[in-house]
């Protein structure tokens, strides 16, 4: 796949073009599992902030590379050096109260850097394997479709290293699966589970047999999506994220706002002509 124009300059994640429209974004540290440090995180979220306006993308696949995992989530080593209040560290303040702020702003910086996967106006496939176990599952949790290789195990690993999870998995798992039980078991437990059972509770839409046929099926539906209008898609995607917070009259009044400007497009008239034409519809970039 080509190197996407515009994104050379990352140092832990490849992003490349994998198709007309369809974006690639790959995790890339596999000798140490594609665990993350503060970088990576702030590269996420300047790659998700720059696809959700880049006009020659409409549809992005995340993945991790090598073998054994998509993510083994935080560098445990590398957070506990450079947290804010890391042992040791003499340039940082002694007040509890400053030192709560100075926390909460890094744990708000953290957010905001995963949270753009959600935020971006394009819709994101996540495809994970292996290893797949703390920021994995905040990451998963922000992507509009999960599609998981058939080694995948997870784990909402953080009270194992003594904390709740802080960066999603808590605010958008349980809005995600239907089961408040299922959810707390494996929050409080820290467990495993496995591709089968992720996708018996509705955590993910797809399981397949290895990571190449994951990520095929994934860029697939990539593909089918980005030659769609990009109006609707993007429409479709920002009013299902709003609905899954506000009440059915909330969203429907919210629907019938943003759909008074997006049937003013071209793109209502192009897909309606090519269905009686029988054509491909083709639609502007956005």
């Amino acid at each position: 796949m080509a190197q996407l124009t515009g994104y050379t300059n990352f140092k832990y994640f490849s992003v490349t073009s994998a198709s007309p429209a369809v974006a690639h974004v790959e995790i890339n540290r596999p000798s140490k599992l594609n665990a993350f440090l503060e970088a990576m995180w702030l590269e996420m979220g300047q790659i998700f902030g720059k696809l959700s306006i880049d006009p020659e993308v409409r549809a992005v696949v995340l993945s991790g590379a090598g073998d054994r995992a998509f993510t083994a989530g935080l560098d445990v080593q590398s957070a506990s050096q450079d947290s804010p209040l890391a042992p040791g560290r003499k340039d940082g303040p002694t007040d509890t109260a400053r030192k709560a702020t100075l926390l909460r702003r890094h744990i708000a910086e953290f957010q905001e850097c995963i949270s753009a996967i959600e935020k971006c106006e394009k819709p994101v496939i996540v495809v994970t394997h292996g290893v797949s176990i703390g920021l994995a599952v905040d990451i998963a949790c922000c992507a509009d479709i999960r599609i998981c290789a058939a080694d995948t195990k997870w784990s909402v690993k953080e009270v194992d290293i003594g904390m709740a999870a802080d960066i999603g998995t808590l605010s958008r798992l349980p809005k995600i699966v239907g089961s408040a039980s299922w959810v707390k078991d494996v929050c409080l437990s820290a467990r495993y589970f496995d591709a089968a059972e992720a996708l018996a509770v509705g955590f993910v839409s797809q399981v397949h047999e290895s990571k190449a046929a994951a990520l095929g099926a994934a860029f697939k539906t990539a593909a089918l999506i980005a030659s769609k209008s990009p109006v609707a898609v993007q429409g479709t995607k920002e009013i299902l994220n709003h609905a899954r917070d506000h009440t059915v009259e909330d969203s429907l009044r919210y629907t019938g706002i943003w759909n008074s400007a997006s049937l003013q497009s071209n793109d209502f008239t192009t897909a309606l002509l090519a269905g009686i034409q029988k054509k491909k519809p083709v639609f502007e970039k956005l």
